[in-house]
């Protein structure tokens, strides 16, 4: 979408201005993180905005990036520290190769009435009786942000539902903006839509919402913040910090949300408000848009892992025997993080 495009063109900085920078930064901690620009990256953006990354003496510079996956060699070299990226098969293969990225906190997930990631499928299809249920995802062109990514384990699970299999859909590759932008041209047919982009197509009159994936995948685990090994080796001591800057914002979230939509607080305004800002769009679109959730202390869904995993040995992108969701999993930070700031307790 143009919103979060033109954020780029006006905010964000290159690899190499990153780099610059940091020499320059002072007492504070650099730390690059990549994003993915949309509302998944609310714990970045409230902790940026609110001041609790400078709190814990770090620097927050972000990167964009049209995908997740598209964070793995940058995190591999040390030239990004931390991301929100999918579950998707590079952090596998890389680990495969030695290359150590560790998943460490929830970043979105889906939850009982959660309707952030859903079946969008192209309007006039629904309209002309093209497709019906589940068993009309034969042939249709779905479209998702890259190769290897959970959204395909997703798509599998659909095709379950209509007695189809993983070849039954053609897939194509583009990020969710350009994907915005296809369905009303009408070069695909449907995509694992998440927010903002999903309600937009909505508003468009482009895509209808056909399921929720809640309804064939609970409690899906989208993505996760992950840390590079150079951040978490060389740098401890901030990647802790950073961590707990993260908890304290998405904790913030979750007490502006009420049973999968905003609440109408002080808070929750707060929240919308530097949505807004950060994905250039009027308040009241994040408002009707639907937010994802996060585990108020960061705790991934393994179990959600072990499945895609189990998906991506079956189609052949995970050849490696030796690699599993535990190689890849670091939960030490967010549960040091949890441990110093305490339990969680709900917004009244």
């Amino acid at each position: 979408m143009r919103q979060a495009q033109a954020f780029f063109r006006r905010g964000a900085y290159s690899f190499f201005a990153f780099l610059a920078s940091a020499s320059l930064a002072g007492a504070a901690d650099v730390v690059k993180a990549g994003f993915t620009g949309n509302t998944g990256d609310v714990g970045f953006f409230v902790a940026d905005e609110k001041g609790y990354f400078r709190e814990e003496g770090i620097e927050f510079h972000p990167i964009y990036f049209d995908s997740g996956a598209r964070m793995i060699a940058p995190l591999g070299t040390g030239d990004l520290d931390a991301g929100g990226a999918p579950a998707n098969v590079g952090l596998y293969n890389a680990a495969a190769r030695k290359i150590d990225i560790r998943v460490v906190a929830d970043r979105g997930r889906t939850a009982k009435n959660n309707m952030y990631q859903t079946v969008m499928i192209r309007k006039d299809l629904i309209e002309s009786g093209r497709f019906k249920n589940y068993r009309d995802l034969k042939g249709l062109k779905f479209a998702f942000p890259a190769p290897g990514v959970s959204s395909l384990s997703v798509l599998n699970e659909a095709l379950k539902r209509g007695g189809l299999t993983y070849p039954d859909v053609e897939k194509v590759f583009m990020g969710y903006p350009q994907q915005v932008a296809a369905f009303q041209n009408k070069a695909i047919d449907g995509s694992m839509m998440i927010e903002p982009f999903g309600s937009a197509l909505v508003e468009m009159g482009s895509g209808v919402r056909f399921s929720p994936t809640e309804e064939f995948y609970p409690d899906d685990q989208i993505s996760m913040i992950v840390y590079g090994d150079h951040f978490i080796k060389d740098r401890p001591e901030v990647a802790r910090r950073f961590m707990k800057a993260y908890v304290r914002a998405i904790r913030d979230f979750n007490d502006a949300l009420d049973n999968g939509r905003w609440r109408s607080t002080a808070k929750a305004n707060e929240i919308v408000r530097i949505l807004a800002r950060r994905l250039e769009v009027k308040e009241d679109q994040v408002r009707r848009a639907y937010p994802h959730a996060v585990d108020p202390d960061g705790r991934v869904n393994v179990d959600s892992l072990r499945k895609d995993l189990a998906f991506f040995r079956q189609i052949g992108d995970v050849t490696d025997p030796s690699v599993s969701v535990e190689t890849i999993l670091d939960e030490t930070f967010v549960q040091g993080a949890v441990r110093e700031r305490g339990p969680y307790r709900p917004a009244p």
